[in-house]
């Protein structure tokens, strides 16, 4: 490597943990209590599951050989494609790999240099690239704010506009208003696209997300959703009209471009999408969770978000002090997020807690119990700073 490349790169790591913000990964240990997962309703433990993507392997093989417009898409993925479609009241759905490929891929095969998109301050990082890897013209609108919204759509003179937003905002766990979206990207003669990553499985009608069996594709025409949160498996799909799927199908290219999703993980998925639809009480249990935390964390005095989902974050604000935390926690069993700028604002720094339907009363009390030894010590800390 050349010494200015070793410069670059020793620099750019200085700074980092300067901040605070050098991230490392850390090994899962089947003994660590994880409250940072996204596995919302337990199925990527699921036995049946596990079955059915070993299954799966057998009859298709480890994986798919190909892309899926060569000889990649197998009567697996179709019978997933078609579930979904119907899972969510869609006419088609189309499968990615990942949740990533399906935001970039659907932005950069819908906009170009004509087209105007107005996307959430908040929303994922995906979503914000694939924007410019678009090269439309951008502009992001206050977070949850539909006035700040129309006031942008008014002014654009573009014929192609497209209103982006999160479904489940992943680091503040509250809901888009898609009433409000929907609304205001009809009068002003804009599609709209939720991307439901979070939502989907956990919230609205069969558990088909914010904006899914609840809502018609006129009024979201562009829905995205990921298979490895609360379905527990892998992947990504869009659900939408024939239309659309079919111009995907010709235009984007990280759907064209790379090997279809490995087949037993589709086998699995269909597996997932059938208890999801057929056993409403692990909903109902991680609903409960969430309250049941809620409520012991008010009485605690913690700094909860307005989150109801399964998404609880805890700003701390003070990257330090955040770290510490997860710190402490981690040397008492229990793993859970330490999120920090950039992926939040400056200033909001904070413990991104998630509930699944896994966790029982015990372990929301370690947790608890863990996060009031935290605070008595950050406040000793305080006492004697």
């Amino acid at each position: 490597m050349s010494k200015a490349w070793r410069e670059r790169l020793a620099e750019a790591r200085t700074h980092r943990q300067q901040t605070q913000r050098w991230r490392t990964r850390q090994v899962a240990k089947s003994n660590t209590l994880d409250f940072a997962g996204n596995d919302y309703l337990g199925l990527a433990q699921d036995p049946r599951v596990s079955e059915a993507q070993a299954a799966g392997a057998r009859l298709y093989g480890a994986g798919a050989g190909a892309s899926h417009l060569v000889s990649g898409h197998l009567e697996v993925h179709e019978a997933l494609e078609e579930a979904l479609a119907e899972w969510t009241g869609r006419e088609r759905a189309l499968l990615f790999s990942t949740g990533y490929m399906a935001n970039l891929g659907v932005l950069q095969a819908l906009a170009d240099r004509d087209t105007a998109i107005f996307q959430d301050r908040l929303n994922h990082a995906s979503l914000i690239d694939g924007a410019a890897l678009s090269g439309a013209r951008s502009r992001r609108f206050h977070h949850r704010d539909t006035h700040d919204l129309d006031s942008l759509l008014a002014r654009s003179e573009c014929a192609h506009k497209l209103v982006v937003s999160d479904g489940v905002f992943s680091m503040d766990g509250d809901v888009a208003d898609i009433a409000s979206l929907a609304q205001v990207s009809q009068q002003r003669n804009a599609w709209l696209m939720i991307d439901d990553a979070h939502g989907m499985g956990v919230l609205g009608n069969n558990g088909s997300g914010c904006a899914g069996s609840d809502w018609e594709d006129t009024e979201v025409p562009i829905l995205v959703g990921t298979l490895g949160k609360a379905l527990g498996t892998a992947g990504a799909f869009v659900a939408g009209d024939a239309a659309l799927i079919e111009h995907l199908i010709q235009f984007s290219r990280s759907y064209i471009y790379t090997t279809a999703q490995p087949p037993a993980i589709a086998a699995a998925t269909l597996k997932a999408l059938a208890i999801v639809q057929g056993e409403p009480e692990h909903r109902d249990h991680l609903n409960a969770n969430i309250a049941y935390f809620r409520q012991a964390a008010r009485h605690l005095g913690l700094p909860l978000s307005a989150s109801e989902t399964p998404i609880q974050p805890l700003v701390l604000g003070d990257e330090a002090r955040t770290l510490r935390w997860a710190a402490q926690l981690q040397t008492l069993g229990i793993h859970v997020g330490a999120i920090r700028p950039p992926t939040v604002p400056n200033g909001e720094a904070r413990l991104r807690i998630t509930l699944s339907a896994r966790h029982t009363r015990d372990h929301i009390d370690r947790l608890l119990e863990a996060l009031a030894k935290c605070q008595r010590e950050g406040a000793v800390c305080l006492t004697h700073a």
